[in-house]
């Protein structure tokens, strides 16, 4: 039965890891990334609740895996049980990637990358930039870290005004540290004026919270739309729905849009890097599963 793509005794295991995963796009792109490198691994997806995540990583040591990718809402408690963490996952105090060397789990945040890489992509810089961020978990902080990193110059960020809001504050001081002379600032989600005030003062304004994603598809984040115009790029986190309220509605209004595909494809691109040290096929895999 030797054949292109099958598997062997030495196949290297990967996986997605969170709830729920059976809409995710991970297990194609990346298996179709690995057959056209020809690289002797299969990821897979694994539902696993936060409750189970640690049970999961002993799994990943006890069957030797490669490495795994962790999504909602399993990034936070993952990195509890980590041996190392990147700058980033350190900042952050979540994971989306992890890398299996011989036993010792480091933990990786690409979300950040992802974001950025994705900006980029669509001949978008952050450099110099005002960014407003809505939501305060491991993908918000993620694109938060990494925007300051790679030097915008200031970051407006709302969330929702319960236990984890001191956890928003913060990481703005983190920020603060990390980046000298940035400009951090912390709302209530809630604040509608404030935040159409602080879109409107943006050059970009992401959606890095749940809203938008199914079944919440109806909603959106941003309840004033005047909060949009042309020029303004607005990018959201959620894939799936492609297209969310959020990014009809600021089409709508002239906004450069980009949709949460373009954000999972670059955070993919950087942990199939961390892997494999290979590079994905990114023109080949965006012509097959984003377009």
């Amino acid at each position: 039965m030797e054949g292109k793509g099958r598997i062997t005794g030495h196949t290297g295991l990967l996986a997605l890891i969170g709830s729920p995963v059976g809409h995710s796009g991970s297990p194609a792109m990346y298996n179709y990334s690995f057959e056209k490198l020809g690289l002797d691994y299969a990821y897979v997806a694994f539902d696993i609740k936060v409750e189970e995540v640690k049970a999961a990583l002993d799994a990943m040591r006890l069957f030797h895996m490669r490495g795994c990718n962790v999504t909602m809402p399993c990034k936070t408690e993952a990195a509890k049980y980590m041996d190392e963490l990147s700058p980033a996952a350190r900042i952050i105090g979540a994971v989306n990637t992890i890398v299996n060397e011989d036993g010792k789990l480091i933990g990786h945040m690409t979300d950040g990358e992802g974001f950025v890489g994705n900006l980029r992509d669509h001949g978008i810089e952050i450099k110099g930039k005002k960014i407003t961020v809505a939501g305060g978990g491991g993908a918000a902080t993620a694109i938060q870290v990494q925007c300051a990193l790679d030097g915008a110059r200031e970051i407006s960020i709302f969330n929702i005004k319960d236990d984890f809001f001191e956890r928003t504050l913060e990481t703005a001081e983190k920020i603060r540290k990390e980046v000298p002379g940035i400009v951090v600032n912390v709302y209530d989600i809630a604040d509608t004026a404030k935040m159409t005030e602080e879109i409107q003062s943006s050059d970009i304004f992401a959606n890095a919270t749940i809203v938008g994603m199914k079944p919440m598809e109806k909603e959106s984040v941003v309840k004033d739309t005047s909060a949009f115009r042309p020029g303004l790029v607005v990018a959201d986190a959620v894939y799936n729905p492609e297209e969310t309220r959020l990014l009809r509605e600021a089409k709508e209004a002239g906004c450069t849009c980009l949709n949460g595909k373009g954000m999972l494809l670059w955070q993919g691109v950087a942990a199939f890097r961390l892997y494999t040290g290979e590079e994905m096929p990114v023109r080949e895999v965006k012509e097959k599963f984003f377009q």
